[in-house]
C-alpha cells in the first residue's frame, strides 16, 4: 500500500514538471511572436516616417521653386521682357502643389512623378537666367548706342532732329523701366509697412482651457495660441497675406515638426524654418490674426520663448513668454 501511494505521489510530481515544461515552452513561443509582430510595427512606422519626410521635402522643394520663379518674373518684367510662359509656368507649379496638399497619405503620393517635374522646373529656371543675362546685356548695347547718338548731336546739327528721335524713343523705353521700377520698389514699401501688434501667447491645455499671463506651467501646455492685430495701412491692397510663426526655446533653437505642419520660407534671401503657418485676410483698415501651435507631444524647455511672426519676406514682430 506505501509502495503504491509513493508511485502515485512520482507520477503526479512528473506530471506537474510536464505541465510547467508545456507552460514555460508556450510562454517561449508567445514571446516570440510578440517580438517579431513589434519589429514589423516598427519597421512599418519607419518605412512611414520616411516617406513622410520624403513627401515634406517635396512640399519645400516646390515652394522654394516657386520663390524662385516669381522673382524671375519680377526681374525680367523689370527688363522688359515677355513673362507669359512664366506665368502659365507658376500656375502649373500651383497645381502641382496643390496636389501635392491634398494627398489622402503619403504613401498614395508618386514621388517620382515630383521628381521629374522638380528636375523640369530647375531646368527652366536655368534657362531663365541665361534669357535674363541676355537682356541685360541688350539693355547695356542700347544705353552704349544713346551715349554715341548723344555726342554726335553736338557735332552733327543737321542730323539733330533724327537723333533727338532716336534719343526719345530709348528715353521712353527706360522711362517704362522706371515704371515698373517703381512699381516693385512700392510693393516692398507696403509689405514691409504691416506691423504686428499686442501680440500675445495664451496656453491652451489638453481640455481645451486658456491662460493668459504670459507665464505658464509646462505641464499643462497642449498648445500655445498666439493672437495679434495687424496694424491699418490705408496704403496696402486688400487681400490673403501668409503669416509664418517660429517658435524659438530658451537655447535659440526652432521648435518645428516637419510631420505636423512645420515648413521653410525665404527671408533675407535664405530659406528659414518656421514653426507653424496661417493665412489670414487682411484688411487695410486693420485685421487680427490667431496661429494655434499643437506641440505634438514635443517637451517644452523651462525658461524664456520667443515668438517672431513673419509676412512676405519680413519680420512682422515679437514678443516673449516664460515656461515655468
Amino acid at each position: 500500500m506505501d509502495y503504491n501511494q509513493e508511485g502515485q505521489k512520482k507520477d503526479r510530481k512528473s506530471l506537474l514538471l510536464a505541465a510547467l515544461a508545456i507552460l514555460a515552452l508556450l510562454n517561449v513561443v508567445l514571446i516570440y511572436f510578440f517580438y517579431k509582430e513589434r519589429e514589423k510595427n516598427k519597421e512599418q512606422e519607419t518605412v512611414i516616417a520616411v516617406r513622410t519626410e520624403e513627401v515634406v521635402a517635396t512640399k519645400m522643394k516646390l515652394d522654394s521653386i516657386s520663390a524662385q520663379l516669381d522673382a524671375k518674373i519680377a526681374e525680367i518684367q523689370q527688363l522688359g521682357g515677355q513673362v507669359d510662359s512664366l506665368i502659365t509656368l507658376k500656375q502649373q507649379l500651383d497645381k502641382d502643389k496643390a496636389a501635392l496638399r491634398s494627398a489622402s497619405s503619403a504613401a498614395n503620393v508618386d514621388l517620382s512623378k515630383y521628381k521629374q517635374k522638380i528636375k523640369n522646373y530647375e531646368a527652366i529656371l536655368v534657362q531663365k537666367d541665361t534669357d535674363i543675362a541676355k537682356l541685360k546685356e541688350e539693355l547695356g548695347i542700347v544705353t552704349a548706342q544713346n551715349q554715341e547718338l548723344s555726342s554726335k548731336v553736338t557735332g552733327l546739327e543737321g542730323e539733330r532732329e533724327t537723333l533727338q528721335r532716336t534719343q526719345r524713343t530709348f528715353e521712353d523705353s527706360v522711362g517704362n523701366l522706371s515704371v515698373k521700377n517703381r512699381e516693385l520698389a512700392e510693393k516692398v514699401t507696403i509689405a514691409s509697412a504691416l506691423k504686428a501688434e499686442k501680440i500675445a501667447v495664451n496656453a491652451v491645455s489638453a481640455k481645451g482651457k486658456e491662460r493668459d499671463g504670459g507665464a505658464y506651467r509646462a505641464k499643462r501646455i497642449d498648445k500655445l495660441k498666439v493672437d495679434f492685430d495687424l496694424a491699418a495701412n490705408p496704403i496696402s491692397q486688400n487681400g490673403n497675406r501668409e503669416v509664418y510663426l517660429r517658435i524659438l526655446d530658451p537655447e535659440g533653437a526652432v521648435m518645428a515638426d516637419m510631420a505636423t505642419g512645420s515648413g521653410t520660407f525665404v527671408y533675407g534671401g535664405r530659406e528659414t524654418v518656421y514653426t507653424a503657418k496661417q493665412t489670414l485676410n487682411y484688411s487695410n483698415d486693420g485685421s487680427q490674426g490667431s496661429i494655434i501651435y499643437s506641440r505634438g507631444g514635443i517637451p517644452l524647455k523651462k525658461g524664456d520663448h520667443t515668438i517672431e511672426l513673419y509676412c512676405e519676406g519680413f519680420r512682422i514682430g515679437s514678443t516673449t513668454f516664460k515656461v515655468r
